[in-house]
């Protein structure tokens, strides 16, 4: 299986290269240079595996929930990848990919990012050998979230360092932990976008959609 993977969907920009089992990644925070950096990740990742793009199954991209512009530049750049070398699409979630970056623990996952305007995205995941969705996505407003009948949980994502005090009341008694300085990569895509080719959810181009959780959106 040959697949690329891109992100740029927060401040994080990454790229990812997966070819029978090896993957290669590049990454870096960069806030507003996601369209300088992306298109050069990715021609570095196809050099240093020598191999060309239209050799590949398919192309894996951050869909959202996100920032705007990000998740626009995502989609855009994909399909564009994906047309030039006759291609199929994989959209992937963000808040899946923050979950699967810290998978492998017992208990559920807790994938918040902030959303501004006062909300966040959230998303509850089961560690499983890949992170399954519990429920739906949600734009909510951090003190609204329900925690349910969780039995232990872990958080990841740039929600909890904005809205800390309120998360840990709202699952007291359930949280294990959280890492709050951790932003999507593409490397943790793989596994997601790699259940979702051997289930047939693949995507034409022209058919790939950003998802903003939301009608009111910021950069």
């Amino acid at each position: 299986m040959k697949l690329l993977a891109i992100d740029t969907s927060t401040e994080a920009c990454s790229a990812a290269l997966h070819i029978e089992g090896v993957t290669r990644s590049r990454y870096e925070f960069a806030p507003k240079r996601h369209a300088e950096l992306i298109l050069p990740m990715v021609d570095q990742l196809l050099a240093e595996a020598e191999i060309e793009l239209s050799a590949l199954d398919a192309i894996a991209f951050g869909r959202g929930p996100g920032a705007f512009t990000g998740v626009r530049i995502a989609t855009g750049i994909a399909q564009g990848l994906a047309f030039s070398a006759n291609l199929p699409l994989i959209p992937v979630s963000t808040l899946a990919t923050l979950a699967q970056s810290v998978n492998g623990r017992s208990g559920d996952i807790a994938a918040i990012m902030d959303a501004r305007m006062g909300e966040v995205y959230y998303g509850l995941y089961q560690s499983n050998d890949v992170v399954e969705l519990i429920g739906t996505e949600c734009v909510i407003s951090p003190d609204k979230i329900i925690a349910g009948n969780l039995t232990r949980c872990f958080g990841v994502g740039s929600g909890w360092a904005n809205y800390a005090d309120v998360l840990q009341n709202i699952f007291k008694g359930h949280l294990e932990g959280y890492s709050a300085d951790c932003y999507p990569h593409a490397r943790d895509m793989i596994p997601l976008a790699l259940r979702a080719f051997r289930n047939g959810e693949l995507k034409a181009p022209e058919d790939a959609a950003p998802v903003y959780l939301r009608n009111n959106v910021t950069g």
